[in-house]
Formats: C-alpha cells, structure tokens, sequence
C-alpha cells in the first residue's frame, strides 16, 4: 500500500493550497490512499484573527458547522477522485496548552470530532500537552475510529514513563492507535528529517517489537506546498515499512 496521512491545505493557515491541489498532486504522484489533515484551530475558527484573539474577545469553543464545513468539502472531494484514490478525511489535534504564538491551539472540551476518518495527535510527549501523556484516554475523548500518534518519538516517551514498549505498542494495537513515521523533507520544515523515523529503520530491535505488537503505522509527508511534495519518498518509506514485516494503518 501506497499511502501519506498527513497532509495540510490552507484550513490550516500554514498550509498554502485548496485540497483538491492536494489531492490531484497525490493522483499524479502515484498515492494509493491520501489523508488531509489540517489542524484543529485553523478549522475550528475559520480565521487567523479569530484563531488569536484573545478568550475574552473569543473564547476558545467552535460552532459544530465549521468543522462539518471541512468535513464535507473532503467529502466532495471523495466522492469526486474515488475512482483514483482512497481519500481519508482526517484532523491533526494539537495538544500543547502553552502555545504562546497561537494562543487557543487546543482542542476545546465542546468540539465533536468523532465523524472524521480518524485524527492525529501532536505533542504527546511535551509537559503542557493536554492529554496529561495518556492517548488512550485522550484518543476516546477524540472517539474517531482510528487514532494516530504524529511526529512523535514513542519509544522515548514510553521509556521516560518507565514502561514496557511491547505492552504500551499492544494496548495501542487493541485500540486502533497508530504510530506516524513522518517523512517530512520540505521548505516549510527546512529540509529536516525527524530522527526518530530515521533511528527506526535502523534499529531492528525496536522493528521487532511494533512487529510483535500487531500496531499499525503510517507514513506522512506533512506537506503544506504542493510544490514541496515528493510522492517518491512516501513510496520509498511505505515499502520499508512492508519490508520490515509491519503492516500500515487501513491495510487488509
């Protein structure tokens, strides 16, 4: 399987392209299955002033239509491409309360977004993250069907926890929970490579045990310019992943 679940339009303010640029660039680069993923706050508010103004001025809660709003121009665009490409419609939660650039970057209590396909959570592993370090309770919260954990080094976060990996990589199994190797190499990261995905196809052992685990992974470029988008490294790094013996998040 072919496949990128982490992509950003401009629902997201840091992403520069309509979604069906998006998607006609996933087409033609030979992408099987393809997620948009804009973030929470560029969604949920509709507008960068809105997105920064203050709580008192707006407070930090969205109307359900915006995010059905998003929601269905995804759908559109579904139903539009099926006959080329599998289109996911995803969300990507950030979880970090101390944002000091983007204020309200948090997911409110309010937001329902268990309809979409599935969603990624950031910042799991910082001190101010809102899940408190715990996915499981926080992917519930979220209620989609599949969860996914974004750019994150989990063995690292397992390890300062003091727990054991295989058992924290089965519960994840158990639950739907899926392990993103972002393969980001765009102008909008500045060329840098995440190296927990680097060190993870290097380390067999930690192989070994997302393979005995039965967790799924996922590949994702985090593209936010269609210009950027380098559909050759996504097929490069999923058939690593089907190399290694694991199997990637919606695959039979």
């Amino acid at each position: 399987m072919i496949q990128d679940l982490h992509s950003h339009s401009y629902y997201s303010f840091c992403g520069k392209d309509n979604p069906e640029e998006l998607v006609k660039a996933a087409i033609n680069g030979g992408i099987e299955v393809f997620g948009i993923t804009d973030h929470n706050n560029g969604i949920g508010f509709g507008r960068r002033d809105a997105r920064a103004a203050s709580e008192d001025i707006i407070p930090n809660q969205y109307d359900e239509y915006i995010l059905h709003r998003y929601f269905d121009h995804l759908t559109l665009l579904k139903e539009k491409y099926s006959d080329k490409i599998d289109l996911k419609r995803g969300i990507e939660v950030a979880t970090n309360r101390n944002n000091i650039r983007i204020p309200k970057t948090t997911l409110p209590d309010s937001a329902d977004i268990s309809f979409f396909d599935y969603c990624l959570i950031e910042h799991l592993d910082y001190e101010s993250t809102t899940t408190n370090g715990d996915i499981f309770s926080y992917a519930k919260r979220c209620g989609t069907e599949y969860v996914g954990i974004a750019h994150t080094n989990l063995f690292a976060f397992i390890e300062s926890k003091g727990l054991d990996p295989l058992d924290y990589f089965k519960k994840m199994a158990d639950q739907n929970i899926f392990w993103e190797m972002n393969v980001s190499y765009d102008s909008t990261h500045h060329y840098r490579e995440h190296k927990y995905m680097l060190d993870f196809f290097e380390n067999e052992k930690q192989q070994e045990i997302v393979r005995k685990s039965g967790v799924r992974l996922s590949i994702g470029f985090d593209g936010h310019r269609v210009e950027d988008y380098l559909p050759d490294r996504i097929k490069t790094y999923c058939k690593r992943i089907t190399d290694c013996g694991i199997k990637m998040v919606f695959e039979n």
